[in-house]
């Protein structure tokens, strides 16, 4: 049982029955004492009151006494004489027939272990000097005519069951709350929150839930402060950047041949900068959230295809290529630059690190109201344990390759953070006959065919690891 709600709810209740049942068998048998004392003072005047009734009056009336008393004392008696017959005339039940003859009946329900025995073995002699057996059983326990009906005990424990589920939800909801607010704050949802607005508990576990919503807030704050510090310094770069490149190109004009090398160099490292504080943009925008007016229907199919395309023209300098397979088109909501460009960092990876004279295989497909895109490359893959900080930002997995190649470790945590802006996911494992395939999957939009907008094949900034 993983539930707490369960544990809580199923141990009160639990006990709440053990009690009610325990209660009453207790409450019971010390009832049953006192009416078994109460008939121990009476038994041997109405033993002998019933032996002379039927010697003075006959079976019909010693009949109508017993029965008389069984109405008033809840007692059960029956008269035998020295022939072991029973006077009465009436049926004779099995424990009464043992007790004439001197054997006491076993107990016969669980309730009867826990009080003395209701049986009784009367000798009398009547006035006239025959001696009789009364055999008598005393009023029946809480199960009985007298007890506790089944009904009340229902009721009695669907009762109790009500208040321990009314109890163990009082406890345990602020706990699933708090357990939902800390998955959303994992996923990224820094506005996650687990208090209930209006709500007065002032015992541990919400004192728990509002330091959480503290260091929640707190956390929100950090966040966003670094975010706009990060998009603040990226734009107040690029006005001196703008500066240096003009400057360049009038060093260039002005300078003789010697200087060319030194200038070609410096305008290099210029346009790396340039992109470094575009993906810096890119990734600041991505952490405040995509503007729902800029999001459309986009067809995935064709997307997909002309970024293949795109790729396939470039990878073969190397005699590689890349090869696209859309098995369903399918149709997603989302900001056609952003997806354009998330998805093309994959593949352009891709494309960069596979082996030569391989190819890629790009694939999309709709599954289970998911589109699919999954990049294959034939590369040398990625080691294990960096298979999910490959998605952070400024990670590489090798430093060498990626001064080698311009690449500065932001162009997967653009993808990373697109595909989860968008509500996906995105994952990579390494292929068993070698090289890497990266997995993205976005909710796909229900509308009609028609309604979808045509993808923006050139929309963006490439954007590459």
């Amino acid at each position: 049982m993983r539930s707490l709600f369960l544990k809580i709810f199923v141990s009160y209740w639990l006990a709440q029955a053990l009690f009610l049942v325990l209660a009453i068998l207790v409450i019971f048998a010390f009832r049953q004492r006192g009416e078994f004392s109460e008939w121990q003072a009476q038994q041997a005047t109405a033993s002998q009151r019933a032996a002379d009734v039927f010697e003075k009056d006959g079976p019909a009336e010693v009949h109508r006494y017993l029965e008389e008393l069984r109405e008033s004392q809840h007692v059960r008696a029956y008269l035998f004489d020295e022939q072991g017959r029973e006077v009465s005339g009436r049926a004779v039940p099995r424990w009464a027939d043992s007790l004439s003859r001197g054997i006491r009946p076993p107990p016969r329900e669980f309730w009867q272990h826990m009080a003395p025995s209701p049986f009784r073995r009367l000798p009398v002699t009547s006035a006239a000097g025959h001696s009789y057996t009364l055999a008598v059983m005393l009023p029946p326990g809480p199960f009985g005519p007298r007890g506790v009906p089944g009904l009340g005990i229902l009721i009695g424990i669907i009762s109790s069951g009500l208040v321990c589920y009314l109890l163990a939800r009082y406890l345990t909801s602020p706990v699933v709350r708090l357990r939902a607010a800390t998955r959303r704050l994992a996923e990224g949802d820094l506005t996650a929150r687990a208090g209930s607005a209006g709500s007065r508990r002032r015992d541990e576990i919400a004192e728990l839930v509002r330091d959480f919503d503290i260091m929640a807030e707190r956390l929100e704050t950090l966040v966003k402060a670094q975010s706009r510090l990060l998009n603040d310094i990226s734009h107040e770069l690029r006005s001196p950047l703008a500066r240096l490149n003009v400057a360049l190109g009038l060093a260039r004009q002005r300078s003789g041949p010697e200087t060319q090398s030194a200038l070609e160099r410096m305008e290099l490292e210029s346009d790396r900068l340039n992109h470094l504080i575009g993906s810096l943009l890119t990734i600041a925008r991505l952490e405040s959230g995509a503007d729902p007016s800029r999001k459309s229907v986009l067809a995935l199919g064709v997307m997909v295809t002309e970024i293949a395309i795109d790729a396939d023209y470039e990878a073969q300098a190397r005699h590689c290529h890349v090869k696209p397979r859309v098995v369903n088109d399918c149709r997603v909501w989302g900001e056609g630059i952003l997806l354009h460009s998330a998805i093309e960092n994959v593949v352009r990876n891709g494309a960069h690190y596979t082996a030569e004279g391989t190819a890629v295989d790009v694939s999309l497909e709709h599954t289970g109201g998911e589109a699919i895109i999954r990049v294959a490359d034939s590369g040398p893959g990625v080691p294990e344990e960096a298979l999910e900080k490959m998605f952070r930002p400024f990670y590489r997995v090798d430093d060498a390759r990626g001064r080698e190649t311009g690449g500065v470790g932001l162009g997967l945590a653009i993808t990373e953070r697109t595909v989860r802006l968008h509500g996906g996911t995105v994952k990579a494992w390494n292929r068993p006959e070698g090289g890497l395939t990266v997995e993205i999957r976005l909710p796909c939009a229900p509308v009609p065919e028609a309604e979808a907008a045509p993808a923006l094949a050139s929309a963006g900034t490439h954007q590459n690891t």
